[in-house]
């Protein structure tokens, strides 16, 4: 099995993750420059506003970089073929399953990463053709799973052969080489890089970010299947609040709409939709992504070293 910085050629075992509306070209060649594997989120975006953020990304990184593509998204197939088209070296998907898209990127010798909340979906991954996954456990911000990372990752180990990236609850060394103790080959880190000075986000989103506590989040959308984790504001609360009253998924859909923007762009407070995953109670300050990903790895020796096990 080939370890992650092998597939990818990339210097550290890290993708930074593809977040909706922030996860754009300046942020993935930032990633993509310290020696990760940067991630342009295509989210709803249409095919030539993602074409755009790929041919940026070009000039600003000559390392390879994925564009992360959801699959709910009514322009799935139109960038599906895209990537094939500006020869986008990593694909990474979300919200559905790549199946009926696998044996063309891989005749275009796209590497491809889904991201699972389960064992069934990486097993029905790795058959359909994928050439590792993201196990993403419960504690990630924006949508989520309800597995934890701690018992996801190792039963998504023993269950399939091909390389397992931990993604969910990664924000420092010690998480990190705990990630790779479950067995991991790599992992996906988002919230850690919203605290980024690159990160495309309003100061308002970076600061609620470093000053959060570890209690500080919350899921919305448990009750239409649809979880997300957000820092919690008048809106999360609210959303909750109406959702436990059995207020209809229209009313509930309404009250959020524009709500992300609100966040990234605005920096809406008490409106916006803050994602963000629960190690946002241990971010303190805002680095450049070349530091966040050193200080992510730089040190795992030591940590390892003064384990106390036996």
């Amino acid at each position: 099995m080939k370890n992650i910085c092998q597939l990818l050629q990339i210097k550290y075992p890290i993708l930074q993750g593809g977040m909706a509306s922030v996860s754009n070209h300046v942020l993935a060649a930032a990633v993509s420059n310290a020696g990760g594997l940067g991630i342009i989120a295509a989210a709803s975006d249409t095919a030539d506003i993602v074409k755009e953020k790929i041919r940026l990304c070009k000039q600003l990184t000559p390392h390879p970089f994925a564009v992360n593509i959801m699959l709910m998204s009514p322009n799935a197939k139109e960038i599906a073929q895209l990537v094939i088209d500006e020869l986008v070296p990593v694909v990474t998907t979300g919200a559905g399953n790549p199946g009926v898209y696998m044996k063309a990127w891989k005749e275009a010798g796209i590497k491809v990463i889904p991201v699972v909340p389960s064992v069934a979906l990486a097993k029905r991954m790795e058959l359909a053709g994928a050439d590792a996954v993201i196990a993403e456990g419960t504690e990630s911000g924006g949508h989520i799973g309800e597995i934890t990372t701690m018992a996801l990752i190792p039963q998504v180990v023993d269950a399939i052969s091909i390389p397992v990236i931990a993604a969910g609850g990664i924000a420092d060394v010690r998480q990190v080489v705990a990630a790779f103790a479950l067995g991991a080959k790599g992992i996906q880190a988002g919230t850690v890089f919203l605290a980024s000075v690159e990160a495309p986000i309003h100061e308002n989103y970076k600061q609620m970010i470093i000053k959060a506590k570890d209690i500080d989040t919350i899921v919305t959308g448990r009750g239409t299947k649809a979880p997300v984790r957000v820092l919690k504001n008048h809106l999360a609360k609210e959303y909750v609040k109406l959702s436990q009253q059995g207020v209809s998924l229209e009313e509930l859909e309404t009250l959020t709409i524009g709500s992300l923007r609100k966040a990234v762009v605005d920096g809406d407070l008490e409106n916006g939709s803050f994602m963000a995953g629960q190690v946002a109670g241990m971010i303190r300050e805002i680095r450049t992504v070349e530091k966040i990903i050193h200080d992510l790895f730089d040190s795992t020796k030591d940590i390892i070293q003064r384990l106390e096990i036996l």
